[in-house]
């Protein structure tokens, strides 16, 4: 009895950490480089409290309502109409942006495979088109080829760290722009995103809060401590500066895999970490558009049989797509505008404003809560401004450039 206690709660962690960590891992590297490792790990840290908080405020909203509810129904209970309409429009964002970053990311490793025999929009084409097909199917296809994919996700991973191990240069992490390291934000937040599967992990876990709990700490954990290796791995054997450095792949809107090519002897680093970077991409890719494609289905109570069943893959990836053939390079920018608005907005904001309403408006009792009242959802309120700064500051210097 006591080892079927244990695995529900790992089931649980690994369910947390496994929606979090993805294709963002391609890009943390990338835009943490100019302010260099150690600021990195501030950054981690600080984003990793903040996700693991924003968990424990969505577990306690979930822990008082109904079977099958979701993100939308504790907003139109705890904030009314106007939660309701903000929320279901933060949500289509993110995941939209999402889904941009992994269509082009996808994209870009067909393009890899395929060289001058296809253009990058065609390869972002038929990427989008090939594993959109097994979300019209339906959830089982998805579950199937998700198993094959985490698998080599894990393989590929061990792997990078056998090989690439050798080829850090420690001299590469003692770059320190703590200034730098601030715009970084964004992606890294996002990068911990889990929160939209807190009510199915609240009815998986029968309501038991400490075990939850516990789940979401394992879960947030294992994913910093996954993020900081490949951090430490990446960081260490690409140098900033240079040719065909992380400076001049954070320019060109390139992921961290990219470079490797250019810094090690052993050409099957590389190739290793092209795969692992395709099945980032395409297990993060099938896992959103799984969840936005039902999303829409039941927002907009369309069945998901014959014509309708077209009409919800439509507006499911249409959008995305149209967007990235206008703009095939568009990974590292739109996990930009997925952590700093949507991510910021969604998963952080909402909860703190949610749980705000249900203990000091609605006065509505619970035991299980995220310590420190309301000085800590006024911080993290603070935090989300800071974000969202951070994010148009930067939409502004790129436009300007």
């Amino acid at each position: 009895m006591k080892i079927l206690k244990h695995a529900h709660l790992l089931g649980g962690a690994f369910l947390v950490a496994g929606t979090s960590i993805g294709a963002g891992m391609l890009a943390l590297p990338i835009v943490s480089a100019m302010g260099g490792f150690f600021p990195a790990i501030i950054v981690y840290l600080i984003c990793y409290s903040v996700m693991t908080a924003t968990g424990l405020l969505y577990l306690e909203i979930a822990l008082d309502m109904r079977k099958d509810s979701n993100i939308i129904s504790m907003a139109n209970r705890y904030l009314g109409r106007s939660g309701k309409v903000f929320s279901w429009i933060i949500y289509l964002f993110l995941f939209y942006c999402l889904s941009v970053a992994y269509i082009s990311g996808g994209g870009a490793f067909i393009k890899s495979l395929a060289g001058d025999y296809l253009s990058l929009s065609a390869s972002a084409l038929i990427f989008a088109i090939l594993f959109a097909s097994f979300v019209y199917i339906g959830a089982l296809a998805v579950d199937r080829l998700n198993i094959l994919l985490i698998i080599g996700l894990a393989i590929s991973y061990f792997l990078f760290i056998f090989f690439g191990i050798e080829h850090v240069d420690l001299s590469n992490l003692l770059i320190f722009n703590s200034k730098a390291a601030i715009f970084s934000f964004p992606v890294i937040l996002v990068s911990f995103g889990y929160q939209g599967i807190i009510p199915t992990l609240t009815y998986y876990m029968k309501k038991d809060y400490k075990k939850i709990r516990l789940a979401i700490i394992l879960g947030t954990s294992l994913a910093f401590l996954v993020y900081l290796i490949w951090e430490f791995l990446i960081l260490g054997i690409i140098p900033l500066e240079g040719k065909f450095g992380l400076k001049q792949a954070l320019s060109q809107n390139l992921d961290a895999i990219q470079p490797l090519r250019y810094y090690t002897n052993i050409k099957g680093i590389y190739y290793i970490g092209q795969f692992f970077s395709f099945f980032a991409i395409t297990t993060s890719f099938l896992g959103v558009s799984l969840g936005l494609f039902d999303f829409i289905a039941d927002g907009f109570k369309i069945q998901k049989k014959g014509i309708k069943k077209i009409l919800i893959a439509l507006i499911t990836f249409l959008p995305p797509i149209v967007i990235t053939l206008i703009n095939p390079k568009l990974f590292l920018v739109a996990l930009n505008y997925a952590g700093g608005i949507g991510g910021a907005l969604l998963l952080v904001l909402l909860p703190t404003i949610m749980v705000y309403s249900k203990r000091y408006i609605k006065k509505e009792k619970a035991t299980n809560q995220l310590f420190g009242g309301k000085p800590i959802l006024f911080v993290i309120c603070i935090f989300v401004v800071f974000v969202l700064f951070v994010e148009i500051f930067q939409e502004i210097n790129r436009i300007v450039s």
